[in-house]
């Protein structure tokens, strides 16, 4: 009965989530063959993928991308990349997919086949407690800092209004360095996601505070290659089993001492369309 209820739920998810072409396209096959999924990830952004005290590379997407590859039946690779150039590395095939606090846009819709969404975002401003900024009217003509090619720059360049505020932006390759030099008062305020966010917050000897006034809602997903819908597909029904066989739970109960993961929900909005 599980084994027919997990076949019934994989069905319902991959008509309306991976209609990306015929699933015949050689993608899953090329995984299956070479026998590893290779996964791109940025080293610094906790909780989702990154190096912890050890070196090791650690993070809630990593540990679910290494349930996916166990039914998928390959072995998980993890390539720290460039984030600024993860859709080069992806394209020459020096990785299978970007699966690292990945946000879906309509732009990245463009360039990528993404996997059912399995967690909600948004991107968010982060000051120091002490400071006085309350609103985003109280940021104008200072600095802000925000990750480099991530979801936040498309988020900040949508705000024209607010963007055109600021008296800078500054650029970095890594959250954790903007949320470093935040700490030190290189910057006025970060813009990043609420996840990162939280995290860092409860990790560091750090005094810090979000705004209430936040910038865009936005959701995680796995990025494959635009022509890779078998892949997509497959990935997709192992995360459907994942979040119905409890597994999904589990891993976000340990990283976020709660399920935040929102597969099912996600199947469920594709069964009532």
């Amino acid at each position: 009965m599980k084994k027919l209820l997990a076949c019934l739920l994989v069905l319902m998810v991959l008509v309306p989530f991976a209609a990306h072409g015929e699933a015949g396209d050689g993608s899953l096959a090329y995984i299956q063959e070479k026998g590893c999924l290779v996964l791109g990830f940025d080293p610094g952004f906790p909780p989702m993928g990154f190096a912890d005290e050890n070196g090791e590379y650690v993070g809630f997407d990593l540990e679910l991308a290494y349930a996916v590859c166990d039914l998928l039946g390959v072995e998980l690779v993890l390539q720290p990349i460039d984030w600024d150039a993860k859709e080069l590395e992806l394209n020459a095939k020096n990785i299978d997919c970007i699966w690292n606090g990945f946000t879906v846009t309509p732009e990245r819709e463009e360039a990528f086949s993404f996997s059912i969404p399995y967690m909600a975002n948004e991107q968010v401003l982060v000051v120091k407690a002490d400071s006085g900024y309350q609103t985003l009217a109280d940021l104008a003509g200072k600095v802000l800092g925000v990750q480099a090619a991530s979801s936040a720059v498309d988020a900040l360049n949508a705000a024209e209004a607010f963007k055109a505020s600021l008296g800078e932006v500054a650029e970095y390759d890594m959250n954790t360095v903007l949320l470093m030099d935040l700490n030190k008062g290189g910057v006025d305020v970060a813009l990043l996601d609420v996840i990162v966010a939280g995290y860092y917050m409860s990790k560091e000897n750090v005094e810090f505070r979000i705004l209430e006034e936040a910038l865009a809602p936005e959701f995680f997903a796995v990025g494959f290659r635009k022509a890779d819908a078998a892949l997509t597909e497959a990935v997709n029904a192992a995360l459907v089993e994942l979040a119905f066989n409890g597994t999904m739970a589990e891993i976000s109960t340990e990283w976020f001492t709660e399920d935040i993961t929102v597969v099912a929900e996600q199947v469920a909005l594709a069964e009532e369309g």
